[in-house]
């Protein structure tokens, strides 16, 4: 049997930082002797929650967003950046009062996922948003996102809308379907 054993890294460097992004070169020693130089985009932050808020056991609020990188409005759950000194339950439930305008009396992590391991090391934790109740703050939102109800009795059809691209989203809405079945 294999056992893993993980490369020893060695001069990383930022090459590029904007606004958003951090990118760092490194090299990579493995334990077979290969070498190889990598690259990662590695955000500064805490990572990022995504929110599944139910309305009911099966009424699932998402939203519409303008998103950068397709040029369109995406259809999504409720997410966002965690602040410092922010647990991922409560940036969860402040996202949520922002975006949607609701809070949650009930918020439990689900799972912790990646967007595209291989170059990035964003973290991303998934969080169920049960028992809402209305609410509302100013987020950083630079226009009113578009609020829609949709039903997780039909993930099958809601997962093959064209507006709904985000593979995040649609495992969290396939995990949140099977968790609160067996609630």
């Amino acid at each position: 049997m294999h056992m893993r054993k993980k490369p020893i890294l060695s001069n990383v460097q930022d090459i590029a930082t904007t606004k958003f992004f951090n990118i760092q070169s490194m090299d990579v020693a493995f334990s077979n002797g290969e070498k190889r130089q990598y690259e990662r985009l590695k955000p500064e932050g805490n990572g990022a929650v995504l929110v599944i808020p139910m309305l009911d056991d099966d009424t699932v609020l998402m939203i519409y967003e303008y998103s950068g990188g397709t040029d369109k409005y995406e259809l999504a759950l409720t997410k966002g950046k965690i602040d410092t000194g922010e647990s991922p339950i409560e940036a969860a439930n402040r996202e949520l009062i922002e975006e949607i305008g609701y809070g949650a009396k009930q918020l439990s992590f689900v799972k912790t996922m990646t967007l595209a391991p291989g170059y990035q090391s964003n973290f991303t934790h998934i969080i169920l948003a049960q028992d809402l109740y209305e609410d509302s703050a100013q987020g950083d939102e630079p226009e009113p996102l578009e609020v829609v109800k949709h039903k997780l009795s039909d993930l099958e059809n809601l997962v093959y809308n064209e507006d709904l691209t985000e593979a995040r989203t649609i495992a969290a809405l396939y995990m949140a379907k099977e968790i609160i079945k067996n609630q």
